[in-house]
Formats: C-alpha cells, structure tokens, sequence
C-alpha cells in the first residue's frame, strides 16, 4: 500500500518541483530518483536504450532536485534530519547504482558510471554540509 502511494506521489519530476515544501520535495525527488532506476533496469532489460538512458537522466536530476531542495531550505544540515535522511537514501542509490552497473553489459557500464558520479558527488556534498560547522 506504501509502495502505491510513493509511485502516486512521484508521477514525474515536472509535479515535484510544483511542491511548495523545500523538504518534501526533497523526499520526493529521491523516491522518484529510486523509480525511475527500477524503471532504468526494466528497460534495459527489455532492450530499450533510449528509455534507459532517460530514466537514467531522470535518476540524476532527482538527485540534484532533492540536493538543491534542502539547501535552499536555508536550514543548518546538522541540525535537520532531512540532510540525513537524504545522505542515507543516495547512499542507497549508489549501491543500486553500483548493484545496475554489474548486469549491464561492459561497453554500457557508462551510463550507469555518469550517473553514479553525479550520485556520489551529492552525497558527498551532503556529507560535508552535515559534518561541518556553519560558519557565523
């Protein structure tokens, strides 16, 4: 029932950015990023490049939504746990990443390695807001 209603909720990206709230759009955009790799595995599976390489892309441009979402909250990263929270779900997605990257083929390994770096450098990113003390 849970699963359901997080793939109601994150139809696309174009509605997530509608969302007013900078945190749930955040939460949002990373359980889409999660679909949309689930999606990404799917079609390549069935043989679709093009749709994997979008999903793919979609999977990126969650990540950046969701990043750039809490930083414009204004809110200090040690002291919210949405910083968190979002630390652990990219974390998740770069083992899935790396879990995807292991089932494609060696010339298409590419596609996935774009995408996991532009993962890791946000959760990097998130890392670094989250450890480091905000400067007065």
């Amino acid at each position: 029932m849970q699963w359901l209603l997080i793939l109601f909720l994150a139809l696309d990206l174009s509605s997530i950015k509608t969302d007013p709230n900078l945190e749930r759009r955040s939460d949002r955009a990373l359980d889409n990023a999660n679909s949309a790799l689930d999606a990404a595995r799917d079609a390549y599976t069935a043989g679709d490049a093009a749709k994997t390489q979008a999903e793919l892309d979609e999977v990126g441009e969650s990540v950046d939504l969701a990043y750039q979402s809490l930083v414009e909250t204004g809110k200090d990263a040690r002291r919210s746990s949405k910083f968190k929270h979002a630390e652990l779900k990219t974390r998740e997605l770069m083992r899935r990443l790396d879990g995807l990257r292991q089932t494609f083929n060696f010339d298409d390994r590419g596609l996935v390695d774009k995408v996991r770096d532009r993962v890791a450098q946000v959760h990097d990113d998130l890392l670094k807001r989250i450890m480091s003390k905000k400067k007065r």
